[in-house]
């Protein structure tokens, strides 16, 4: 009587524990296939600052060499391709990645990356632990955040300093990011300053013309 108490004692544990074990493996293979927000803004981050200092690197280059030269660069992209993580990371509803090159308020010229939300206005934070803008600077002056023609027209309504403002710049939907990111950047005087990103191809690219 008392061995088959213990028996049905023991597989009532037993049951218990594979139930606590099979709670604890779904857990963790939850919580590892789900970034935390945290975690989220760190790797974008990473990738905005990246992607932000290749386009700069690259048309510094081409400036410093002269009319005529051309480079090219790579950007291997992951979570800046993916609109759940963007809006996981920054509590938007529909993440676009904006790409804009010349001045804001409080910075030398260069190349900004940031994640806006749609058509909204959105804040954009600079500096500090909650910034979602990053800046590289380049050695190419010129500012071209308000001339509409080198976006074909492209823009974005931001907030930066507490200044509402209309930002020209290009807008890539994260879906149609390639793994990587094709930069051209070429000096070629014949044409003006532009800037174009074709999703097919998965380039960006970019022409300089200090004098036009």
């Amino acid at each position: 009587m008392k061995k088959g108490q213990v028996s049905i004692e023991f597989l009532f544990v037993f049951a218990v524990l594979l139930v606590l074990l099979a709670y604890s493996i779904q857990n963790t293979t939850f919580q590892e296939g789900s970034p935390s927000v945290e975690t989220l803004q760190v790797q974008i981050a990473i990738e905005e600052k990246g992607l932000a200092n290749a386009i700069s690197g690259a048309i510094s280059q081409v400036y410093s060499q002269g009319p005529g030269s051309k480079t090219t660069a790579y950007v291997k992209l992951v979570y800046l391709r993916k609109p759940d993580y963007l809006k996981k990371a920054w509590g938007v509803t529909d993440p676009v990645v904006f790409i804009t090159y010349g001045s804001l308020p409080g910075y030398e010229n260069g190349t900004y990356v940031m994640v806006l939300n749609g058509n909204k206005t959105t804040e954009v934070i600079l500096t500090g632990g909650n910034k979602n803008a990053f800046w590289s600077w380049a050695m190419y002056q010129r500012d071209l955040v308000s001339d509409e023609n080198v976006w074909g027209g492209s823009s974005a309504r931001v907030n930066i300093e507490n200044e509402t403002r209309t930002v020209y710049g290009l807008r890539l939907n994260p879906s149609g990011i390639p793994p990587v990111v094709k930069i051209v950047v070429e000096w070629n005087p014949d044409l003006p300053n532009s800037w174009t990103f074709n999703s097919t191809a998965g380039e960006i690219r970019i022409n300089i013309n200090p004098g036009g």
